[in-house]
């Protein structure tokens, strides 16, 4: 959670003259190539990036000129490491949080929708925002400096940008495990639990990317190929097991529950050390979180990656008229104490009229796609 970064979101009013290159666009023969490039914050995405990256991505995506579009980050450190997201926003009076959403799930959803083949090179820290924008991808490609996370519940969110779609999607329990818990995986080990497609090491990656360029018949199948060769060069962990191998099937018993009290009483029952481990830190994040995070992912198994992010819009809006958002990254980016006071603050005072009521139609301010 403290890789959520923190630092005022432009003015819209004024956006066009102060607009720094956050994110580098460019043509590469007949590969478009998107660059984030704010290494200072950890690739951290905000609204102007949002509005650089959308209309070129269509763009490209309708081109005939244009075959494929690659997605890294600069600085050696991050892929996207989030949503750069301020600690006031959705205040009373702000309409930024209802604009940032917006615009970022209506980013994730082009993603998802791209005709193009369109493959995020996730080299270094992928959190929240960054997240949204590489895992609806066709391809997407861990190195050994990938760590994933999506660690929402811990500042009062929810695994948004299209989590409520690839999360249960992921196997057994696994999805819901990473949802509720913010677990980190890394490197290889975000391949092996299906949200990478590909592992090649870093120092492959630049020859990786000229060989894409190069590719004179650039279908999905050659893509695919061509990160398969790099993936079998690529021996580095391989005769490590995945971190959560030994406890697969723990996850899939002890988060099999229709809700989240349900889970915790599955891990207090357990006893084990992984159980306990859980326990404590599912203790340490936001009781509405939770629930709306078990919720989110249980409706998200049988929907659409849009109608995902409609739901999520509205969950969204939800936790910017709550108080356990502003709580949560106060506790957690600018007072640092990492001690939120959450309201409600346990499981019991969440009524389940209250989640639901969270996932409710915004009438006219839904979103649309």
């Amino acid at each position: 959670p403290q890789l959520w970064v923190i630092s005022p979101l432009v003015n819209i009013e004024n956006m066009s003259s102060q607009v720094e290159s956050g994110v580098l666009l460019e043509k590469v023969g007949r590969v478009g190539v998107i660059t984030m490039n704010r290494p200072k914050v950890l690739n951290a995405l905000n609204l102007t990036m949002i509005r650089q990256i959308y209309p070129q991505l269509k763009k490209w995506d309708g081109d005939s000129e244009t075959d494929m579009v690659i997605i890294k980050g600069t600085g050696g450190k991050a892929f996207c490491a989030g949503g750069d997201i301020r600690a006031d926003t959705g205040k009373a009076g702000s309409s930024l949080s209802e604009i940032f959403f917006r615009e970022e799930y209506i980013l994730n959803n082009a993603i998802g929708t791209c005709r193009k083949p369109y493959i995020a090179i996730i080299d270094g820290i992928t959190m929240g925002g960054g997240v949204g924008l590489s895992v609806h991808g066709r391809f997407r490609v861990a190195t050994e400096k990938t760590m994933f996370a999506m660690p929402e519940t811990a500042i009062g969110l929810f695994p948004d940008v299209g989590g409520g779609h690839f999360l249960p999607r992921l196997r057994g329990k696994l999805g819901l495990f990473l949802a509720l818990t913010g677990f980190r995986l890394k490197g290889r080990d975000v391949m092996r639990a299906g949200v990478a497609t590909h592992f090649v090491e870093s120092k492959k990656v630049p020859e990786m990317e000229n060989e894409l360029v190069d590719l004179k018949s650039p279908s999905t199948e050659n893509i695919s190929k061509l990160l398969d060769s790099y993936q079998d060069q690529s021996q580095l962990d391989a005769e490590k097991p995945f971190v959560l191998e030994s406890h697969i099937s723990d996850i899939d018993r002890l988060f099999s529950s229709s809700s989240v009290e349900g889970i915790v009483g599955n891990l207090r029952a357990d006893g084990s050390e992984f159980a306990n481990k859980q326990l404590e830190t599912l203790s340490k994040m936001s009781p509405t979180s939770l629930k709306i995070t078990h919720k989110q992912l249980q409706y998200g198994a049988s929907l659409s990656l849009q109608d995902v992010l409609v739901m999520e819009y509205r969950l969204s809006q939800a936790c910017m008229r709550g108080c356990d958002f502003y709580e949560g990254v106060r506790a957690v980016l600018v007072d640092k104490d990492q001690n939120p006071k959450w309201n409600p603050s346990s499981l019991e005072e969440v009524s389940d009229q209250s989640v639901e009521k969270c996932f409710s139609s915004l009438g006219q301010k839904d979103l649309i796609l």
